[in-house]
């Protein structure tokens, strides 16, 4: 039989009562219950704190706990193993708890480099990699542009002239339930380095609103021009609706004759265009 959860978060906070106080008294609710039949496996002799009402706790019983715990390899009390990753919960014993574990992609994004020879791999035009949100240099990049679709990520190149003025941009997948945890991470510590972040992503209502949601200063897209030609009401669908209030509402605080006012009003008209129909000249929208 092994510890419970709520077992050992209820000792785990006996523990910070005990820092305080020499003796803690639980009644005999769920986790202690727990506890009691645990003790009662391990051989510790409760007779002399237990009633049927309580169960009082002092330092000797939580040695005595400790203590085979140890002997078990599992992790002392006081010892979370809540957000910690599997190889961390690893590290303080054979105890697993995965429902509140890190999990493995929590600090990962996949990031589009330039093309990087390989012995063993044939030439691909970008390369893609799976990297640690810490592990990045965010210095040695000019700019962060999310991309928004992933089929979109994997034909992503900077090598247009709407990114001709920045070095290095930083090309990262937005995410989705597997990797939506790290580029949260990544845009936390982007917003630091108080440089562009661009959002290349669906030319409708909801990706506008994603694009603001994300703390994005700029809109990758085609120009104005082009884009009034191809837009289509296939690509804004009545389901967006609910977004265009927002947008209305940003609309009105730009100036008369900001870039961003002609897009709006195209979205407006409840026309769009999927990422993956884009085509022409790309420019840079600024979203401020």
């Amino acid at each position: 039989m092994t510890l419970s959860g709520r077992a050992r978060a209820g000792l785990n906070s006996v523990v910070r009562e005990l820092n305080r106080q020499p003796v803690v008294e639980k009644s005999r609710g769920k986790w202690v219950e727990d506890v009691v039949a645990w003790c009662h496996q391990q051989d510790i002799d409760l007779t002399m704190r237990i009633s049927n009402q309580a169960l009082r706790f002092d330092a000797t019983l939580m040695a005595q706990i400790n203590s085979m715990l140890e002997s078990d390899r599992l992790a002392p009390l006081g010892r979370s193993l809540s957000g910690l990753s599997s190889a961390a919960q690893a590290a303080e014993g054979v105890e697993e708890d995965k429902s509140r574990r890190e999990g493995p992609r929590a600090k990962r994004v996949l990031i589009n480099l330039p093309p990087q020879p390989s012995a063993w791999l044939a030439p691909e035009p970008r390369s893609i990699r799976d990297v640690d949100v810490s592990g990045l240099k965010l210095a040695v990049f000019g700019a962060l542009v999310q991309v928004e679709n992933l089929d979109s990520f994997y034909a992503f190149s900077p090598e247009i002239a709407a990114l001709s003025g920045y070095a290095n941009p930083l090309v990262v997948y937005r995410g989705d339930s597997h990797y939506g945890g790290g580029f949260a991470e990544l845009t936390k510590a982007w917003r630091k380095t108080n440089r562009p972040h661009l959002y290349a992503g669906d030319f409708d209502a909801k990706g506008v609103t994603l694009a603001l949601d994300s703390g994005a200063t700029h809109l990758l897209l085609p120009g104005i021009e082009w884009l009034t030609q191809h837009v289509t009401p296939l690509h804004q669908p009545a389901e967006q609706l609910p977004f265009q209030r927002r947008l209305r509402q940003r609309n009105v605080t730009l100036p008369s004759h900001h870039p961003l006012r002609p897009y709006l009003a195209l979205l407006e008209k409840q026309r769009g265009l999927k990422q993956q129909w884009f085509g022409g000249e790309f420019v840079c929208i600024s979203l401020s």
